[in-house]
């Protein structure tokens, strides 16, 4: 497997920007929300099955102005690295992928979740955000561990994973409130030292 090149570039001097020539990823601006409602919007159906319940304001500009505060202040806490996924070429925006609860002092990990536009799903974008971003956590965060749930029937999500060098480890019993029901999940993890073994993570 190719591997990933990353770079560290700046919007701002406390932001994070990953890019790899063909992605970039960053948090999410006031300046998205069109972008971003478009895409969510078109993607309702593609995406519910595997989300929680929309709120009935999900998609209104006063709703992601709120999302897009909280991110900033959760990455201010060192609580999670929120992302939107952009091409490159125009900045046309793909989905998004979160590393959220990061943990610090013994436990030194992270949980990984993401969401892709339903246009631009299949298309190996998310394979590559996915990559990208294991060395900013790994190198950049200094973390241990990444771990990853999805729901057992979500084929795309697990061969993503498996991919990626992801390791199923379990079954855990209704564990999140997915699109109004509880739902048991599979959870896998990726540890730092065996992503370095397997030759996939990338030097700055």
């Amino acid at each position: 497997m190719a591997r990933s090149v990353f770079r560290f570039l700046s919007r701002q001097p406390d932001y994070p920007e990953l890019a790899d020539g063909t992605l970039v990823l960053r948090l999410p601006d006031y300046g998205d929300f069109r972008q971003w409602h478009r895409l969510r919007h078109a993607s309702r159906a593609f995406l519910q099955p595997w989300e929680p319940t929309w709120r009935s304001d999900e998609l209104t500009e006063a709703s992601f102005r709120v999302r897009v505060s909280r991110n900033r202040q959760e990455y201010a806490s060192g609580l999670s690295v929120p992302l939107f996924i952009f091409d490159s070429r125009d900045m046309t925006l793909l989905g998004g992928i979160t590393i959220g609860h990061i943990r610090k002092g013994a436990a030194q990990n992270c949980m990984i979740g993401y969401w892709m536009g339903a246009v631009h799903a299949g298309k190996g974008h998310m394979f590559a955000a996915v990559r990208l971003v294991i060395p900013y956590i790994f190198e950049g965060l200094r973390l241990h561990r990444i771990e990853a749930a999805c729901i057992p029937d979500n084929e795309r999500s697990i061969r993503l994973l498996e991919k990626s060098g992801f390791e199923r480890e379990g079954l855990l019993r209704k564990y999140l409130k997915i699109n109004g029901e509880w739902r048991d999940h599979l959870m896998f993890s990726l540890i730092a030292e065996n992503d370095r073994q397997d030759g996939r993570s990338a030097s700055s």
